[in-house]
């Protein structure tokens, strides 16, 4: 049986969850079941609550708040327990068109990509001001340089995984998915598709960041420490050779001076005991990138085991569905 879940992490969403449960199609072509799921990451008005009344299949319950990040991670962990051949992850607020969804997991059915991200087109996004536009474009190329995928938005919720795609995920940041899934598939080579969506007027402000400042910030240092998790000798490198190229500046400076005016030779000492300083700061700096290096590999090393307890772990997938009485199984809730 080929299995569709559509996981939803939520944080106080019991106002716009029903709508978003709603617009979810309860059958796509080319799977012969699908399931939603609801993460909620520790809320206080009842969402778990309102999933079950709105009938969704899964309820996981964070006891506390732990942030999106953890939340998307738990309902993959949970969507491949429950044996999901796709994962499809969309927004609680109902900001993404739920009618897209087959065209969203088209190139994973046809064996084109592992992931697959869903195109807001944020140019013709009517309710999204011009500053955050053009920061959101910046913030996307960037994402691009460092992933070496052709994303075009990548702060994108709307996405599908495949099975394997998912097993290969380990988001380490506590702020958000979007960006470090994206860099790391780009270095473990996934392939990575996009296709546009379409959005629903908007229902509320977004919470993931109290403000512009506070949000450039906190994806400025994830793609920092996402890209130096895989390229670090590149990273320290430039580094230390920027370094070590500044203390090269005085230390010119000071053999021009020493053979052109042996009078003031002697007041140029400090430009000597400068640049020797920077010189050694430059080649201590590559010497950490080295050392990082070997660190990265252990960590690829690291998350291959990983994928293979994950796998291990699973349950195996039977190809043809149990009867169940009335047509449906049960829903599951856990708490964690």
């Amino acid at each position: 049986m080929k299995k569709l879940i559509i996981q939803i992490p939520c944080l106080n969403e019991a106002a716009t969850l029903p709508a978003t449960v709603a617009d979810l199609p309860r059958s796509v072509a080319g799977f012969d079941a699908v399931e939603i799921l609801v993460i909620d990451d520790g809320s206080r008005d009842g969402t778990s609550d309102v999933a079950r009344a709105c009938g969704v299949d899964h309820v996981v319950r964070l006891r506390r708040n732990k942030g999106l990040a953890a939340a998307f991670m738990a309902g993959i962990d949970a969507s491949l327990k429950l044996g999901a051949d796709v994962i499809v992850n969309t927004d609680a607020d109902n900001q993404y068109a739920a009618k897209d969804i087959p065209a969203l997991i088209g190139p994973l059915l046809r064996g084109e990509a592992d992931i697959v991200i869903g195109d807001r087109m944020i140019a013709e996004i009517d309710h999204m001001s011009w500053r955050k536009r053009q920061l959101q474009r910046l913030g996307s190329w960037v994402v691009r340089q460092v992933s070496n995928t052709s994303v075009p938005d990548t702060t994108s919720g709307f996405r599908a995984y495949t099975r394997e795609a998912a097993l290969r995920m380990t988001i380490v940041s506590e702020f958000s998915y979007t960006l470090e899934s994206i860099i790391q598939a780009g270095k473990k080579r996934m392939a990575i598709a996009h296709v546009p969506v379409a959005t629903n007027p908007r229902t509320r402000e977004s919470r993931l960041f109290g403000s512009v400042f506070s949000y450039i910030k906190k994806s400025s240092a994830t793609i920092v420490r996402i890209y130096a998790m895989y390229e670090p000798l590149k990273i320290f490198t430039y580094i230390g050779l920027a370094i070590f190229s500044a203390g090269l500046i005085p230390a010119f400076r000071f053999l021009y001076i020493y053979v052109t005016d042996y009078v003031a030779r002697g007041q140029y000492v400090q430009s000597l005991i400068f640049s020797a300083v920077l010189m050694i700061v430059g080649f201590q700096v590559i010497l950490i990138g080295l050392l990082a290096d070997v660190i990265s590999a252990n960590r690829k090393l690291l998350e291959d085991l990983v994928y293979r307890v994950r796998s291990l772990e699973l349950p195996e997938k039977r190809e043809e569905s149990e009867p169940v009485a009335g047509g449906r199984r049960p829903g599951r809730s856990w708490e964690s």
